[in-house]
């Protein structure tokens, strides 16, 4: 299980917070905060994996924070979550090392892919003595290397989904529904049906409805022989 610390002054921001990572498999939240003096205290005290963290705070910059993190080789990884959207801010965050940024308000659906993203670079590096190039390149490369980047995707819809998704709908027989690719990419229905109806908008996978003797018919997808290799390109 992995242990997380929430510093956000905002109370109600913070509630949705832990709303939002108790809907993700694997997290657990060990607590939350309102600044940083009360973040140090919360670390002295307790173990923490990860900590989601605000930026704009009335004591102390949550920037400040994740500089003294590194400074002081504290073992704790960051995901800054907060409404600035600067450039100079989020490079800062990127060269001390956050694991991600997140510029509110975001979709549940980008919050969940990030908590799950780290959640499957921790469990590559607990199983793996020594891992290879290839291991590591998808935590690393992250969204500015997908070969779906630049594409024009729908509000809520994030390219490093669309990259495992993609890579389900390869993995499975056809024809296959939406349930089948929640199961192999471990991402909810809804959030899968939302990115098979933008690749059957593409022409990338076409859909048929099913009907069955009793209950609603099914919508059934494949894949045209044509745009496999295309599909392929996604991840």
């Amino acid at each position: 299980m992995i242990r997380m610390l929430i510093v956000e002054d905002d109370p109600m921001v913070a509630k949705f917070n832990r709303k939002y990572a108790e809907r993700v498999e694997g997290f657990e939240t060990s607590g939350a905060v309102e600044n940083v003096d009360q973040a140090w205290a919360f670390l002295e005290e307790n173990s923490v994996d990860l900590i989601l963290l605000d930026v704009y705070m009335d004591d102390t910059s949550g920037l400040k924070m994740l500089r003294d993190i590194r400074k002081n080789e504290t073992p704790v990884d960051v995901i800054v979550v907060t409404a600035a959207d600067d450039n100079a801010s989020v490079q800062t965050a990127l060269r001390y090392g956050a694991v991600d940024y997140l510029i509110k308000p975001f979709e549940f659906e980008r919050f969940e892919e990030s908590l799950k993203q780290y959640r499957r670079q921790q469990e590559m590096m607990q199983k793996e003595e020594q891992v290879s190039q290839k291991d590591i390149d998808p935590f690393l490369l992250h969204d500015s290397e997908s070969p779906v980047k630049g594409m024009d995707l729908p509000k809520g819809l994030t390219t490093l989904t669309l990259s495992h998704i993609t890579k389900a709908v390869l993995t499975v027989p056809s024809p296959f529904s939406a349930a089948d690719i929640a199961e192999a990419a471990g991402i909810s229905q809804v959030s899968v049906r939302k990115y098979l109806h933008f690749l059957t908008e593409k022409g990338l996978i076409e859909a048929d409805m099913k009907y069955r003797p009793v209950g609603r018919p099914q919508l059934q997808y494949r894949i045209p022989s044509d745009k496999k290799e295309r599909l392929q390109t996604f991840y």
